[in-house]
């Protein structure tokens, strides 16, 4: 908010407010509070690889808003086939036990709420300041967030590893995240933008298996390329 203050970007975002609730509700309110709650049952390999949906979803949501070129034969087969991804990851997760389904679904209301926001605000505040409408939107996700903080307080003490990792949490993948993604987004547009989902998810994987001890699953193994390769398809842009 104080860059959006200083570069004057804030006082355009601020009249949009109605649509920044829209976008706060539906990619920050909604999707942090069910991927919390689903990392609590899942890995986060696991849950990296169900983000990594937001393009199918992407490119669904923009053909609904008129682009009809997701229809063309290449994007509808890389549709189906990070889908048919899904289905096995879900599929081969669900048999052998090692995950929730509640959870799962948790994680992909997330996704399709990720894409929704990024192009409702492309659409209702087109040229206006990511920074500026993601700094309202985190402090309209404050305010909603902020009754849990006085009745959900925990009893015990906070570790000090707690407080800043999610100090860093807030700086790194939210902040500057979201600054540096709204650049992206104003040079390639929203479809093509959520391919950064796709080093989400590897990343997710890599550093769950490392720096949690995770295993890495059948599911992952099957399910992992067929999204990645899938979404890549479906959100690739035409030569001209």
């Amino acid at each position: 908010i104080p860059i959006a203050i200083h570069d004057k970007s804030f006082f355009t975002a601020i009249k949009g407010y109605k649509y920044i609730a829209v976008y706060a509700f539906f990619e920050m309110i909604i999707p942090w509070v069910l991927i919390g709650t689903a990392e609590q049952s899942i890995t986060s390999g696991l849950a990296g690889l169900l983000i990594a949906t937001v393009p199918i979803f992407s490119t669904l949501l923009a053909s609904w808003y008129g682009d009809k070129s997701v229809w063309q034969p290449r994007r509808l087969f890389g549709m189906a086939v990070g889908f048919l991804g899904v289905i096995l990851l879900v599929g081969i997760e669900s048999i052998i036990g090692s995950t929730d389904p509640v959870a799962i679904l948790m994680m992909l209301g997330s996704a399709l709420g990720y894409a929704f926001a990024v192009i409702y605000i492309l659409r209702k505040m087109p040229g206006v300041s990511g920074v500026a409408i993601n700094g309202i939107a985190m402090a309209m996700t404050a305010i909603f967030y902020l009754p849990a903080l006085f009745l959900l307080w925990p009893e015990h003490t906070i570790s000090t590893t707690a407080i800043f990792s999610v100090i860093a949490l807030g700086i790194f993948s939210t902040g500057i995240a979201f600054a540096i993604f709204f650049v992206v987004l104003a040079e390639i547009g929203p479809t093509r933008a959520s391919l950064v989902t796709y080093m989400n998810t590897a990343f997710a994987v890599l550093l769950g298996i490392l720096v949690l001890s995770e295993p890495l699953t059948l599911g992952i193994i099957v399910g992992l390329p067929l999204v990645l390769f899938g979404s890549y398809l479906a959100s690739r842009k035409d030569k001209v």
